[in-house]
């Protein structure tokens, strides 16, 4: 990772009809960088990365991605970006090879068997190149689909959802391959929901209904919220949770395994609150919040902003 910006956008903004999708948006990645784009499904993530790579145009905004101009070099971008789609959509009745040459074909690449075997050799599929599409597990097709996106030697890789419907196996297998590569000089924009891929970002960007709520570094985000987490063990939680759940200063009660966390950005008002419930049929204990806690709170913040 360097002080090079692969992306480098400002007030990026998309709307269909009178629904604003993507609300002014600034973004920074730095080259070599793997961030995360988090948000639940129907935030914007999937129409921000689309307006990044040039398919889709949009009405507002400025800036570069790899040093193109994001509104008028969109076809410059396209072919320096690879964009990893949500579906796998590969012809099922050929095999890795012969999709991976389809693919090359496509971007016109000279010396397209060199690069299909490259991308092969890549992402560990040799031994499977023969196989055919539809009879790949999820992990593989993943494989499949990342090695596709990587044919025409990207600089910039767009991935939206990747691991969705993967087993964890495959998916600490795809992030070890992430890291790998991203070592090797390569940008990642990754979209997800998972918190436990999060962390494996360098940094993050929060969006949720179009607006971006944080980005930083996982440390960075965890000291901008101030949020103040308890964990409390016991018996009747979910009761707990309810007598808890709407008391100003309490921005969350939500169960994790056996416990519950309590979370809220003033800690001296969410002492106050839970002192009546330090009881001898609880044990409270003060933790340090997780992403988790933090994505739900940014969340509940924003709606309680757009319902005042």
């Amino acid at each position: 990772m360097n002080d090079e910006l692969a992306i480098d956008v400002r007030g990026m903004t998309k709307r269909f009809g009178n629904r604003t999708v993507v609300n002014h948006i600034d973004l920074q990645v730095h080259t070599g960088e793997i961030c995360g784009f988090l948000g639940p499904n129907g935030s914007g993530k999937t129409t921000f990365i689309r307006m990044l790579c040039g398919l889709l145009r949009a009405e507002a905004g400025s800036g570069t991605v790899l040093g193109y101009d994001v509104i008028t070099e969109s076809d410059a971008i396209k072919l320096r970006a690879g964009y990893m789609t949500q579906k796998f959509s590969f012809y099922e009745d050929l095999s890795i090879f012969e999709n991976l040459d389809f693919v090359a074909r496509m971007y016109s690449i000279e010396d397209r068997r060199e690069a299909v075997a490259e991308s092969v050799e890549r992402l560990g599929l040799g031994e499977r190149k023969d196989q055919l599409a539809g009879e790949l597990s999820g992990g593989w097709k993943q494989r499949l689909a990342l090695a596709a996106c990587m044919i025409h030697r990207p600089k910039l890789l767009l991935l939206d959802e990747p691991t969705a419907g993967v087993d964890p196996q495959a998916r600490r297998d795809f992030w070890e391959q992430i890291h790998q590569l991203a070592g090797q000089g390569l940008t990642f924009l990754i979209a997800t929901h998972y918190m436990d891929e999060a962390e494996r970002c360098h940094r993050l960007a929060f969006i949720l209904n179009g607006n971006l709520l944080a980005q930083g570094t996982v440390a960075e985000i965890l000291e901008q919220t101030h949020l103040t987490t308890w964990s409390v063990s016991g018996s009747k939680l979910l009761e707990l949770a309810e007598q808890l759940r709407g008391q100003p200063g309490t921005q969350q009660a939500v169960a994790f395994g056996n416990t519950l966390h309590v979370s809220g950005d003033d800690s001296d008002a969410l002492e106050r609150i839970i002192a009546p419930f330090r009881t001898e049929h609880y044990e409270w204990r003060r933790i340090d919040a997780g992403l988790e806690d933090v994505f739900i709170h940014l969340m509940e913040r924003s709606k309680e902003r757009e319902s005042s």
